[in-house]
């Protein structure tokens, strides 16, 4: 059954990764889902990657949704207030926001920050901060005109966890946990609108990226365990991908407003999988690795 049939989403940031799989399962429960960024067909953005908004909106349709592919570089407000325009037209409606955009290539992780590269250190923050605050600040004044509307802030870590652990980079550490921060700001705000703001996190991401850095595919992703067995509880996109399609259909996702979550955590809370049936808990297993030692067997937190 189609539960977002008629829903109008926004999924900035949805070239790759967490975005991709997101804005497909969107789709999958019937949404229309508008899918940003900046890598076209025509115009690879500096992630020099070869994923495209174009080959998201077509997964998107196939999946049962509407995808509609519109360019645009979060950065710019223009730009912006340009898609939330065109949103209204064509829709009348925002029902769902989704802030993905962030710049993890330009990280430096484990060098202080004072050996780090400003230019590239400031332009991740500007990326993964900035886009989402202007991204908000036009799309919310649509979005609130219906009670239910749904903000998702993306994010890397729980608040449980980066609270206790440093994430390898200081600006990168921020970033992150400036996320975590905005989306209970938001939830203060869309409250008395009816409306819900959530932080989302997904576990150790089988993106393309990552895929790629291990020399593996989706098809063959196991054998990059035998390099580094804890990416036996990595997670396919879709896997957070349909933890924001099961709370975008929840009549009481009100309960959820303004915390700190995670796709292992909510999978547990709806019963969804991932693509192969399992249903990974990587910040659960990460933390009881760094806290208690390696547990006994990984594939348990699967």
């Amino acid at each position: 059954m189609q539960l977002l049939q008629d829903k109008v989403a926004i999924v900035a940031g949805g070239t790759r990764g967490a975005g991709r799989g997101i804005a497909t399962e969107l789709g999958a429960a019937g949404a229309i889902v508008y899918v940003t960024g900046r890598s076209t067909r025509t115009q690879r953005s500096d992630y020099d990657r070869p994923e495209t908004i174009e080959e998201t909106a077509e997964l998107v349709t196939q999946a049962g949704g509407k995808g509609i592919a519109v360019q645009v570089d979060h950065l710019d407000p223009e730009q912006v207030r340009s898609l939330i325009v065109r949103v209204e037209q064509e829709q009348g409606r925002l029902d769902i926001l989704v802030n993905d955009i962030g710049a993890e290539h330009f990280a430096e992780f484990d060098n202080p920050i004072w050996e780090v590269d400003l230019d590239r250190g400031l332009r991740l923050l500007r990326s993964t901060i900035e886009t989402h605050l202007i991204t908000s600040h036009f799309a919310l004044p649509l979005l609130i005109q219906n009670p239910g509307g749904f903000v998702v802030e993306l994010t890397d870590g729980t608040a449980d966890y980066n609270n206790g652990h440093y994430r390898q980079a200081l600006i990168y550490d921020v970033a992150k946990n400036a996320i975590i921060r905005m989306a209970w700001a938001l939830a203060q705000e869309l409250q008395p609108h009816g409306c819900t703001a959530v932080c989302l996190t997904p576990g150790w991401l089988r993106s393309e990226m990552m895929l790629d850095s291990f020399g593996v595919s989706e098809a063959n992703w196991q054998d990059a365990a035998v390099k580094e067995p804890h990416f036996i509880v990595s997670e396919t996109p879709h896997f957070v991908g349909r933890a924001v399609a099961h709370l975008a259909v929840d009549p009481e996702v009100a309960r959820w407003n303004g915390q700190s979550l995670s796709s292992g955590q909510l999978a547990k809370v709806y019963g969804f999988t991932d693509l192969d049936g399992s249903q990974p808990d990587a910040w659960r297993y990460i933390q009881e690795v760094t806290e208690m030692g390696k547990p006994a067997d990984a594939t348990g937190y699967r």
